[in-house]
């Protein structure tokens, strides 16, 4: 089975600007591609998993890979799915953030032996010249066609700056740039990008007359349609320090039974065989079946050691025995400290208010005991604490 089949055989497959061109492309030779990233955090979450992983399959088979960072189109803020601007984010904020992107892109592709590449596209956009721009680039772009796109129609009633505006025209030059000078034949990216991917095969075919190509992914969605890798804390990030192995591990283990099909699909790299056999469980079977996915998403993600770390975990906590691997966060001078502050302080509860409905509702406990106390403060004999929230999250908390 070659790439082409393998994308579409998994899921991956949204759209194509030359279905048939570009699978004859990728079954003669080896074709080099690139993917975007835009530093808007200093972390990389469950969202780009999809896109990290449709990399891989494409390096696996034989295709070299193009990391682009987007230390420049970081600067302006892609448009695409937002219903408001972007924050500004200073030079050393971005730089950080490219620099935290490159290592975990790094536990995914391969770079040694010029198998890839990772590239800074502020290397090449914080250098033009605004007039040139404006002449070589500008002259290749309508603006009726540009207003058409879905990314610029959802923002036109709320209002749109001109900075980004400017974020399609800079997409397509990087593709250029890439095409220009590694001979980059094709972009891929999720299926919110569609309009700036067409935009950059459209410029380089204006420019240069050479054919070039624009794949999407689907976005990773639950079976009800809404976006997956969300959690009511926010993102379920790739970085241990902002989502740890244990509570990434937590949130595959727990997704919806008619999502684990797609997720094991799209997000581990076991035979199409086996997904498929694991999806169809029913009952207990499909509860087994969340373990393996958790552990393969896990063990990408963090490493073996780590998902093994998070599973015994998850399997002692279940048990009752909530001592090994639990997830422990260190908060100094807990004695005397309430317990709704220091839960907040700990990222546990986003808000006190959100603590205070889960001791109102009986889901709090503190070493076995039910909180029922909203103004409970901690002493010498709540340590060491083990919080409990809900029925399956579980902390150790340590002064």
């Amino acid at each position: 089975m070659n790439v082409f089949e393998i994308l579409k055989d998994r899921g991956f497959f949204a759209q194509c600007t030359d279905e048939s061109a570009l699978e004859k492309i990728l079954n003669d030779h080896p074709v080099t591609f690139y993917i975007g990233f835009d530093p808007t955090a200093d972390s990389l979450h469950a969202g780009h998993f999809i896109a990290l992983m449709a990399m891989a399959w494409m390096q696996r088979a034989g295709h070299k890979p193009i990391c682009l960072v987007g230390g420049g189109t970081g600067t302006i803020g892609d448009p695409s799915g937002r219903t408001d601007m972007r924050k500004f984010m200073t030079d050393e904020i971005i730089e950080h953030n490219c620099e935290q992107f490159k290592k975990q892109i790094a536990r995914f592709i391969d770079f040694s032996e010029d198998r890839a590449l990772m590239v800074n596209n502020g290397d090449w956009l914080r250098k033009l010249n605004y007039i040139d721009l404006l002449r070589d680039v500008g002259q290749h772009f309508t603006v009726n066609r540009m207003l058409a796109a879905e990314c610029y129609k959802n923002r036109w009633e709320k209002g749109l700056t001109f900075l980004e505006f400017n974020y399609m025209v800079m997409q397509a030059f990087d593709f250029y740039t890439l095409n220009s000078k590694y001979n980059c034949e094709l972009q891929m990216g999720g299926d919110d990008q569609w309009s700036n991917i067409i935009a950059g095969v459209e410029l380089i075919r204006r420019k240069t007359g050479r054919s070039a190509f624009g794949l999407t992914n689907k976005l990773l969605t639950k079976s009800d349609g809404s976006k997956m890798g969300k959690t009511a804390g926010g993102a379920v990030w790739l970085d241990a320090d902002k989502t740890s192995p244990y509570d990434f591990y937590q949130y595959w283990r727990n997704v919806d039974d008619a999502d684990v099909g797609k997720c094991l699909s799209l997000l581990t790299f076991l035979p199409m065989e086996e997904v498929n056999e694991l999806a169809n469980r029913k009952d207990s079977g499909i509860n087994e079946s969340k373990k393996i996915l958790a552990f393969e998403v896990t063990k990408l993600v963090h490493g073996e050691e780590e998902a093994r770390k998070a599973e015994t975990a998850a399997v002692n906590i279940f048990s009752g025995n909530l001592d090994a691997n639990m997830p422990t966060i260190k908060i100094p001078n807990l004695i005397g400290r309430k317990l709704i502050d220091v839960l907040v302080d700990a990222k546990i509860f986003s808000s006190k208010s959100e603590a205070r409905r889960m001791i109102q509702q009986n889901g709090l406990t503190l070493n076995d005991e039910k909180i029922s106390d909203e103004e409970k403060f901690f002493d010498e004999k709540d340590l060491p604490a083990v919080i409990r929230k809900g029925k399956k999250k579980f902390w150790r908390l340590e002064s």
